[in-house]
């Protein structure tokens, strides 16, 4: 029983930090786009 508690532990934990890494990368696409857009609406406030 002990062994199966451990075993799950160290599942939820790992699922945890692959999950934080994704979340991270998911922020950083984010405001990669975010910044494109902000770009690209000065370009256009400018050319007006």
């Amino acid at each position: 029983m002990m062994k199966t508690k451990l075993i799950i532990l160290g599942v939820a934990t790992l699922l945890g930090c692959v999950s934080c890494h994704t979340i991270g990368g998911v922020g950083r696409d984010v405001e990669s786009v975010g910044n494109d857009i902000n770009s690209a609406a000065r370009a256009t406030s400018r050319a007006m």
